[in-house]
């Protein structure tokens, strides 16, 4: 599978943007003003590689907490995909419906991948964690899918 690279690096304000979580709500960047967090894209709720990323950091949520830090996974999946997920799993973080992919492109995850010889569009598992003034504090491009609570301390340097 190929990668692209992220457009945005760190110390570049991180883009502004409204979107609908699981249970219908929204949530904007703005609600995350003065906090640490993380926008982690991943490709679809329910695959192997999804389940054991959103797993890894529902086990280690309280960890994540208590350093400060938010999270909001963002894949194109329909809000009831996602509470199936989350009600599957026990997650214990909002996951946005990004099924327009603005927040994908606005980010730049959303592009050409390879898999076994095919080409499709799809997105690129990417996080960025953002610190409290809303800029890039790092971006990880391949995450570790079972370690990925690790990476997201380490990142912000905990």
């Amino acid at each position: 599978m190929t990668q692209i690279a992220s457009p945005l690096k760190a110390g570049q304000k991180a883009p502004e943007f409204q979107t609908t979580i699981q249970d219908g709500s929204s949530r904007s960047s703005s609600d995350y003003t003065g906090k640490k967090f993380v926008v982690y894209f991943y490709p679809r709720d329910m695959t192997p590689g999804c389940t054991a990323q959103a797993c890894n950091l529902t086990e280690n949520f309280d960890a994540l907490q208590e350093a400060g830090i938010e999270i909001l996974g963002v894949s194109p999946d329909p809000a009831a995909k996602h509470l199936k997920f989350i009600d599957k799993y026990a997650i214990r973080f909002d996951l946005a419906c990004d099924e327009d992919r603005s927040m994908h492109n606005a980010f730049g995850v959303w592009g050409l991948k390879k898999f076994m010889g095919k080409e499709y569009e799809g997105t690129h598992r990417t996080t960025f964690l953002i610190n409290e003034s809303g800029d890039i504090h790092g971006v990880i491009l391949k995450p570790k899918t079972k370690d990925h609570a690790s990476e997201i301390l380490a990142g912000f340097g905990l």
